[in-house]
């Protein structure tokens, strides 16, 4: 079986129970790639996939990019491999030739004091473009993604205008790709917004996005107080805009959370993180990797500033319990959190409980010495 194959295979390793699970929630994906019906419930699942990549129905492709992202199947090479086949049979699919350079020279001379209408499949062209750089940057393919945010940058503003949104999320999307600085980041993002504000508004969904990322920038480079400014403006418009209770605004409540954590007012840091938590509960589960991660913070405020290692250590086995349960015992994530646990143990002088974790996680006593004494 070569390495495609088996990458592909391990989607029919999936168990009925997941897949059900979600199947109501996907159901119009499911349709688009007809594996709903008898036919495609005894296909092997190798089979189906490998048929609609070769294939150039842009339905079925597009639905299968959605279905391994990360809010379903989170396969992200995949992923790859989906975007990349529905660019190349955009660009080259029959009578569309080599894409934006055809539909330039059918456009002939633009006419002096009248506005360019764009054309729609060389805006489709750039979004599978925009997408792939996407991709690219999920699996860590920088100079790919690079590449492709550049291309759909570029070609959005000839065929759209420097201001229109579809162009600022391109921009927005290099500069976070982008090697640089960042400081150079920072200054780059804040002339972004300002952009983005006076073309789409402030209350725009891609505004506050952008605003959001600045606001993690300024506190990498440890200036906390304006992270903490801008992170709650952009709360203020995310609750408006999106509610309390999305993804985004509870990402955004995390970070102040880890803002006011930065500046050691930890019963605020607290005060946030269980706003996230409760809110993360409820809207993706106590067991989502994303709650968990809320989780593991509130234990760190427990065990760093404030002391109290027995409420840290509740925390943090819930965190364990659930990154193994979700991820496996061999996860990054999950690694991360038995480290913290022993970490927590050890500095509490629970030599007996700190046994037990070092022996479930042997790896633990492979990277660094621990007093088991």
């Amino acid at each position: 079986m070569s390495e495609s194959e088996a990458m592909i295979e391990r989607y029919w390793r999936y168990s009925l129970t997941r897949l059900f699970a979600c199947f109501l929630r996907w159901k119009k994906v499911f349709d688009k790639l007809e594996i709903g019906g008898d036919e495609g419930g005894k296909k092997k699942m190798t089979t189906w996939v490998l048929e609609i990549m070769n294939s150039e129905d842009m339905v079925k492709l597009r639905a299968l990019a959605e279905l391994s992202s990360r809010e379903v199947f989170n396969d992200p090479s995949l992923r790859v491999a989906v975007c990349r086949r529905i660019l190349e049979v955009l660009v080259l699919g029959e009578g569309f030739g080599d894409g934006m350079k055809e539909a330039k020279q059918r456009g002939g001379k633009k006419k002096k004091g009248k506005k360019k209408k764009a054309d729609a499949r060389v805006v489709e062209v750039l979004d599978a473009c925009a997408a792939l750089g996407e991709a690219c940057n999920q699996v860590r393919d920088f100079d790919d993604s690079e590449c492709y945010y550049k291309r759909a940058r570029d070609g959005y503003e000839k065929e759209l205008g420097r201001n229109d949104e579809k162009s600022l999320k391109a921009t927005y999307s290099l500069i976070m790709s982008t090697g640089m600085s960042k400081e150079e980041r920072i200054e780059k993002l804040r002339d972004l917004v300002a952009r983005m504000k006076a073309a789409l508004g402030e209350d725009n969904e891609t505004t506050l996005d952008t605003l959001n990322d600045l606001g993690g920038g300024l506190n990498d480079i440890g200036d906390y107080e304006e992270a903490r400014k801008v992170f709650e403006k952009c709360l203020l418009g995310q609750e408006k805009v999106l509610g309390e209770d999305h993804k985004k605004t509870l990402d955004t409540v995390n970070n102040l959370g880890t803002v006011y954590d930065d500046l050691k007012n930890y019963e605020k840091a607290l005060e946030y993180y269980e706003r996230a938590l409760k809110g993360s509960e409820k809207t993706l589960g106590k067991t989502h990797p994303d709650t968990l991660g809320t989780v593991m913070n509130i234990a760190n405020v427990y065990v760093s500033g404030m002391k109290d290692y027995e409420k840290a250590e509740e925390f943090y086995r819930r965190a364990l319990e659930g990154y193994e349960a979700q991820l496996g015992k061999d996860h990054e994530h999950t690694k991360i959190c038995a480290k913290n646990l022993a970490n927590c143990l050890e500095e509490a002088g629970e030599t007996e409980r700190l046994r037990k974790v070092l022996d479930k996680y042997p790896h633990l006593r492979a990277e660094e010495e621990w007093n088991e004494h």
